[in-house]
């Protein structure tokens, strides 16, 4: 692979947010899951740990997850940022609005913004959910390492032309997936990864979002 492939990867990738039904052959979520174990980590320790939902299951858990959000309480195992200010609130917001216009809704109109953010629980109808679990002893360390295997994953889907976003709206509500997985109190909930193969003509995934240029996030010392 040259870095223009890697590049064109990087660019395709999107977070889809609309999916269709078709379930992804076991064999490709295995190729993906083996490629995105390949990610360093701290000591090797490799401290993540899937559950990957799929057909009957993915219903299931959708209707328990949609119900949890109307009802439940939300209360992360990762605490969540304290606040989004200067260049970050404007990057969340330019992407919120990009959503919003991109399937309708207008601004004010918290009704339809609220159905659209409930979209999060379905989980946006994907065939599949892959929750990610880190060792909570390894606090943030076991978390940023996971943050590698969601990228690969993520490319590693692309490259078989499957759609992924990865959710923290889900780990949102973290006592509840660890009593529907049966996920052990020593292993803390990251996020969840929704994949399938992404509906095309759905208004919800026809916007893209922009990067900032270096010049933002890089200084050069020497």
């Amino acid at each position: 692979m040259t870095l223009s492939d890697l590049n064109r990867l990087l660019t395709a990738r999107h977070s889809c947010r609309a999916f269709l039904s078709d379930p992804v052959p076991k064999d490709q979520i295995e190729q993906i899951l083996n490629s995105a174990t390949r990610v360093p980590s701290w000591c090797n320790a490799q401290p993540w740990h899937v559950i990957v939902t799929s057909g009957e299951e993915t219903d299931r858990f959708r209707t328990a997850m949609l119900a949890e959000a109307a009802d439940g309480t939300q209360s992360p195992d990762l605490p969540f940022p304290t606040s989004y200010s200067g260049k970050y609130r404007d990057r969340r917001r330019a992407c919120g609005w990009a959503l919003y216009e991109a399937v309708g809704v207008e601004r004010g109109d918290r009704a339809a913004s609220a159905q659209q953010m409930m979209e999060n629980f379905s989980p946006f109808g994907a065939p599949h959910c892959a929750i990610l679990t880190s060792p909570a002893e390894l606090g943030g360390y076991g978390a940023l390492d996971c943050g590698g295997f969601i990228t690969v994953f993520c490319l590693a889907a692309q490259a078989l032309g499957v759609a992924t976003i990865p959710q923290a709206a889900l780990a949102t509500y973290s006592p509840f997936l660890r009593r529907y997985f049966d996920i052990p109190k020593d292993r803390m909930i990251l996020c969840a990864i929704s994949f399938g193969y992404a509906d095309a003509d759905h208004p919800a995934n026809g916007f893209r979002t922009d990067r900032a240029d270096l010049t933002e996030v890089v200084d050069w010392v020497g």
